[in-house]
Parts: C-alpha cells; sequence; structure tokens
C-alpha cells in the first residue's frame, strides 16, 4: 500500500510539474508573442495605416485591416520644372497633404519640355501609378494620346477642357475672381484707366480679361481698360515694357495675368509708382505697397480634392468646376487673409463692397458672363 500510494503521490507530481512547465512556457511564448505581435502591429499601423485606411475609404478592406492591399499611388506630371511658377508649385503642396492624410504614394514629376513631358506620363502609366494627375493646355496633345492607348487607367487634367471617357478634366471659374478684380481696380482708380499685361490671347485667358471688364463696368461705367498681350508666360522683360507702355497711357492700376511675366510688371511698378496685382498665389507679401492684390487659383486645394476622392473611392470621370462658391478661385483679402498689410488705396470699406459682390456672384444675383460658352 504505501509502495503503491508513493507511486500515486510521484505520478501525481510528475504530473503537476508536466503541466507547471507547458504552462509557463505557454505564458511565456504569449508574452512574448504578444508584445512582438503589439510591436509589429504599431509599426504597422504607423507604416501602413495611413494606406490601409486610403483603401478603407475606397470601400476596399475591413476596418481592421486583415486584409490589407497595397497603397493607392498617384502621380502628379507637370508640363515644366517644379519651383518656377507657383500655379504648380501649388499642386505639388495639395498632393503632399493630401498623400499624408489619406495615406496614398505620391510622386510629383517635373518635365523639361513637352517631349519630356509626354515621356513622363507614357513612364508614369508604365510604372504602374493607379491615378496620373497634370496640368493646363500644354498637356492636351500628349494626354489625348496617352490616354486614347490606356482606356483603364484613370487621369484628371487641371485647368483645361478635356473630353475623354478615362479622364477627368478640373476647370476653374476664373471670369468671377476676375470680376472681384475688375470691380476693385474700378473702385480704386484715381485716373480712370486701368490696364492688363496678358501672357497670350487664348480663350482660357479670355475669361480672366472678359470678367475683370465686366467688374470694372459694374463699379466705375466710365473707366477705360487697356490689355496688351507678351506672347508668353516666361518674358519679364517684355512684361515690363508693356506696363510701362499703359501706365505711360494714363493707367494707375495694371493687372499682370502673365504667371512668371508678371515679375516684370512688378518691376515696373516699383519704379514708376504704379499699383498693380498678381495671379494664382498671393502675391503682395513681395511688395505690398505696390502689388495690392492677388487673383487667386487654389490649384492645391483641386488638387488636394482629386485625390481624395480618388482615396475614398468617390472618382468620377467627366468634367468639374470650381469657382468663388467652391473657394477654388477668389482674390485676397475679399475671399482669403493674407499676412500683408491692406493697403490704403483699398481700404477696408471697398472690400466691405467686394465681400458684398462675392456673396452675390455665388447666389446668382450677379451673373459673370463665361466668354468661352458664348462662342
Amino acid at each position: 500500500m504505501k509502495r503503491a500510494s508513493l507511486l500515486v503521490l510521484l505520478a501525481v507530481l510528475v504530473v503537476s510539474l508536466l503541466a507547471a512547465c507547458g504552462g509557463g512556457n505557454k505564458d511565456g511564448n504569449s508574452g512574448n508573442s504578444g508584445a512582438g505581435n503589439g510591436s509589429n502591429a504599431s509599426q504597422n499601423a504607423g507604416n501602413e495605416g495611413a494606406g490601409a485606411g486610403s483603401d478603407n475609404a475606397g470601400g476596399g478592406n475591413n476596418a481592421g485591416g486583415e486584409t490589407e492591399g497595397p497603397k493607392k499611388r498617384v502621380a502628379l506630371v507637370l508640363p515644366e520644372k517644379i519651383g518656377v511658377n507657383a500655379f504648380f508649385s501649388q499642386m505639388v503642396d495639395g498632393l503632399n497633404q493630401a498623400a499624408a492624410e489619406f495615406g496614398v504614394e505620391a510622386k510629383a514629376i517635373e518635365s523639361t519640355d513637352p517631349a519630356a513631358f509626354e515621356q513622363n506620363l507614357r513612364a508614369a502609366v508604365a510604372d504602374g501609378y493607379d491615378l496620373i494627375i497634370t496640368s493646363s493646355f500644354t498637356a492636351v496633345d500628349a494626354l489625348t494620346k496617352v490616354a486614347a492607348e490606356n482606356p483603364d487607367k484613370p487621369f484628371a487634367i487641371i485647368d483645361t477642357a478635356f473630353d475623354a471617357p478615362n479622364v477627368r478634366a478640373i476647370e476653374f471659374r476664373e471670369h468671377e475672381a476676375a470680376y472681384l478684380l475688375g470691380a476693385a481696380a474700378g473702385l480704386i482708380t484715381k485716373t480712370n484707366t486701368v490696364g492688363a499685361v496678358v501672357a497670350m490671347d487664348i480663350p482660357l485667358l479670355g475669361k480672366y480679361t472678359s470678367g475683370f471688364e465686366q467688374g470694372l463696368k459694374a463699379t466705375n461705367p466710365n473707366a477705360n481698360f487697356l490689355v496688351h498681350y507678351v506672347g508668353s508666360f516666361t518674358d519679364p522683360a517684355k512684361a515690363k515694357e508693356l506696363a510701362l507702355l499703359q501706365h505711360e497711357q494714363g493707367a494707375d492700376f495694371i493687372a499682370g495675368m502673365s504667371a512668371v511675366s508678371d515679375n516684370g510688371v512688378f518691376e515696373a511698378a516699383k519704379e514708376r509708382g504704379f499699383l498693380t496685382s498678381g495671379q494664382d498665389v498671393d502675391r503682395t507679401v513681395e511688395d505690398p505697397e505696390h502689388i495690392i492684390l492677388s487673383q487667386l487659383k487654389e490649384t492645391d486645394t483641386v488638387v488636394y480634392e482629386t485625390v481624395k476622392d480618388f482615396a475614398q473611392g468617390n472618382f468620377t470621370f467627366g468634367t468639374v468646376n470650381y469657382g468663388l462658391k467652391e473657394n477654388g478661385v477668389g482674390l485676397t483679402f475679399v475671399t482669403a487673409e493674407s499676412p500683408s498689410p491692406l493697403s490704403d488705396a483699398i481700404g477696408q470699406e471697398n472690400i466691405e463692397k467686394l465681400k458684398k459682390i462675392r456673396d452675390d456672384i455665388v447666389s446668382g444675383a450677379i451673373k459673370v458672363n463665361n466668354p468661352l460658352e458664348q462662342q
């Protein structure tokens, strides 16, 4: 009996020891695995969580992220070098912001000439980007070919009309913001002569000159409007020459509407003391004494919204328009704040008048004619 009892006792002890060892190993593995998985999960959340969020927003995966797919990839192919024209530089800002917020992989690609631009479009297709964005009328010929050759690839083009089943065309109602600028010029001028130095005599820029003249005549029916064309977006010397000519003809406010060429208008304004305005971004910060307004085109906003739509599964083709209502265009001090001081030549009273005009355009009380729709 004693021997049997001892055997039973030994058996119980062995089983207990084995259970303890097994339980210890299990707990140890669970602790290590938990820490490892927690670490990996944390790392994955940091590295892939944004991408998963993007895919989830597009309706791809479950909320737990257990079936995460690759990040969506977006390329912004620009027709010129980055940093030359603020119009395009803003787009890169919008792209980067959207990439960070929606977890897409994004790349901005600059081009040195038209031939390189088409090559870059083709390279973006070959590299497997899910959405390819480009901009301006200079991109139309290349995009027409590349989009037709890749009917299943989504494209978007900013700031020009385009009709293709796999392309979103993003246009601005620049004539609305130009109306505000023209209205401001009509309130500001002391000589009743104002001017505009415009890059080229093309339909797109007709929206600027037409809108400006409509606003000018609304606030100052007797004002004289001078328009001269540089023939280039990148010829400041010619733009300066034309601005000086307009000033000699009595213009005391001359709007720059010629992209990089506007630098010549600003130089002339500083030398001769007349007032001027910039385009696309807030140029008042460069010389608030003479550059007292800027007509804004929020290209960063439209790139951001385009990437957002794509990331969240809301991307559609066809034409999308941005105007005053959508905050796609505007005027400094009226639709957007500026770090520059408000010029005494404008004054807060006139700003309030312009804000009322802005509200009337948005509500439809004021109809700004688009010259492209009249052709």
